[in-house]
């Protein structure tokens, strides 16, 4: 297998880029879903639950940093008297220019605002109370009204084209489906495409009424025909979006982007959203507004399964994804039932082999054994090809079982847990040495995630810590199932994986107690490195 990087690389939205009839129809899921949904500074990360179980992870990354609509918060740079311009830093290789004519005329405020709100003197960003300055010269120069260091708030005009930096404007404007919002002004305006005099009359009244203090707005053309109620939501929701940019300038870094005029939620949502989500939850306020917003568009009456996620514990963490990641990702992959796969990756295929681990069963035959471990397996294996991406040739080598009826009902065990999968694909039934061959096509790049941690005894990596306490509940769990404790259970284990084990409410000890209805004494052992443990009963036998 191809050694794992550091980070996650998938396409959540495969069906995006790929021709319609190419994958499967995502109307198949039939069971509880979540979309949980983790915003970083210049990444999104998605992650698709199904009962509580990981089923799609992706990392959405944006590949263009500087796009037109963009509000970012920058310094000034320099300013630039023969040019009559500014250079400011926004965070590109190259300085962004910011020529005088772009500053707009209520410059002074937004200065004042921006330094008042990012020391924190200032948290009513409704601008009513606001009072303005006076309009700036308009044939002004730029060193009357600018300094190097400032803090100031812009928007891409323009991208980076070949050697040049971004154009930008430091005049705002929010855009709405049928508004534009513009901060620091008063004027109202009406798209000039709209050619009727009554309706521009109309829509100007509309909007006078509902338009709060302190902000402008541009009427666009598809307002035509519209009544109040859905200008005001729209106008509603663009005042969130100004409300969330500002909470974004407090103790925010230079340059970092405030605002993305790019709306990622909807490419998400068009392909994997239907019926069957039970909610969606979102760490990020502007992110949370784009969802809101778009499935009021397409789906009005799932609108309020939308949560915005506001707590200290991480929302991967609060939602069990980031255990799950550390747990799924590794060599080799544990099941609930103690059965385990190995996931191997050759030039040409991959090869996946099953295994009982320690799991037994005096009440079946071996055939029985091999049937259950096999369509566990099979369930596994189903939702590894999802989250990685495998793609190409497959080949499972499950546990032999002579009965061909067993043969056949493995065989539709795994198709019927494939038919969620979106990328098409085809199994081969089971051959007599139990092998079965998938070919998969692969419809986002193959996810590569590390599951190694730097080991803290010394040089090289280890396990991570979650993985190591799933298999030592595998371990008791075997051991109570074979009656192998008949003396007392003890765990001998290093001090930090037995604080781990024994702190907290309810603790991991706890958990094994309600579970096993056995209590296991943990021994702390200096002796034993960060991966050792050993189970022994009271009278020091290790327990097998």
């Amino acid at each position: 297998m191809r050694p794992l990087s550091g980070r996650i690389q998938l396409l959540f939205n495969p069906s995006a880029n790929f021709p319609e009839g190419k994958l499967a129809d995502i109307n198949s899921f039939r069971v509880n879903k979540e979309l949980i949904v983790r915003s970083g500074s210049s990444d999104v990360d998605f992650a698709i639950l199904k009962d509580g179980k990981l089923i799609e992870l992706h990392k959405e990354e944006d590949s263009n940093d500087f796009s037109v609509g963009d509000i970012m918060l920058a310094k000034i740079r320099k300013p630039v008297s023969g040019l009559n311009a500014a250079f400011v830093n926004v965070g590109y290789e190259k300085d962004a220019f910011l020529h005088y004519h772009d500053l707009g005329p209520q410059l002074s405020t937004l200065l004042k605002f921006v330094k008042r709100v990012s020391t924190g003197k200032l948290k009513d960003f409704s601008l009513k109370n606001f009072p303005f300055e006076k309009d700036i010269d308009k044939n002004g120069v730029i060193n009357d009204v600018l300094k190097a260091n400032q803090s100031i708030l812009v928007q891409i005009v323009k991208e980076p084209i070949s050697t040049k930096g971004p154009r930008i404007s430091s005049e705002l404007s929010i855009a709405g489906r049928f508004l534009v919002l513009v901060p620091f002004s008063d004027r109202i305006s009406v798209s000039q495409k709209i050619e009727s005099k009554e309706e521009k009359d109309r829509l100007k009244r509309l909007v006078m009424s509902i338009k709060p203090k302190g902000f402008g707005v541009i009427v666009r053309t598809v307002a035509e025909g519209k009544k109040v109620a859905e200008l005001d939501k729209d106008l509603n929701n663009l005042l969130s979006k100004w409300t969330a940019l500002c909470k974004k300038i407090y103790k925010g870094s230079y340059p970092s982007k405030v605002l993305s005029e790019l709306n990622r939620a909807a490419s998400i949502l068009r392909d994997v959203f239907n019926d069957e989500f039970s909610g969606i939850y979102v760490d990020d306020e502007t992110l949370y507004y784009q969802i809101k917003d778009y499935l009021q568009q397409i789906a009005p009456d799932k609108e309020s399964i939308v949560k915005l996620y506001d707590s200290n514990v991480p929302i991967f963490e609060k939602y069990g994804v980031e255990r799950q990641i550390k747990t799924s990702f590794g060599r080799t992959v544990s099941t609930s039932k103690g059965a385990y796969l190995v996931i191997e990756h050759t030039e040409a295929l991959h090869v996946i082999d099953v295994n009982s681990g320690n799991r037994s069963n005096k009440a079946k035959t071996q055939e029985q054994t091999a049937l259950e471990v096999n369509l566990i397996a099979a369930t596994e294996v189903a939702r590894q090809l999802r989250l990685r991406d495998m793609g190409g040739i497959i080949v499972v080598d499950f546990i032999d079982m002579s009965s061909a009826d067993n043969r056949r009902k493995l065989y539709d065990h795994l198709r019927n847990e494939m038919k969620d999968d979106r990328a098409k694909h085809k199994i081969l039934p089971p051959s007599k040495f139990g092998l079965i061959q998938i070919t998969r096509q692969r419809v986002r790049p193959e996810m590569s995630i590390k599951t190694r941690e730097e080991n803290p005894n010394g040089s090289g990596e280890i396990e991570a810590p979650i993985v190591l306490i799933n298999k030592i509940t595998a371990d008791l769990e075997r051991i109570v199932s074979n009656k192998g404790h008949k003396n007392g259970i003890v765990l001998n284990t290093h001090p930090f994986i037995a604080a781990y084990i024994t702190k907290g409410f309810p603790s991991v000890r706890s958990k094994w107690f309600l579970e096993h209805k056995k209590w296991v004494k943990v021994l702390p052992r200096d002796a034993y490195t960060y991966l050792e443990y050993r189970f022994k009963d009271k009278d020091g036998k290790v327990l097998k």
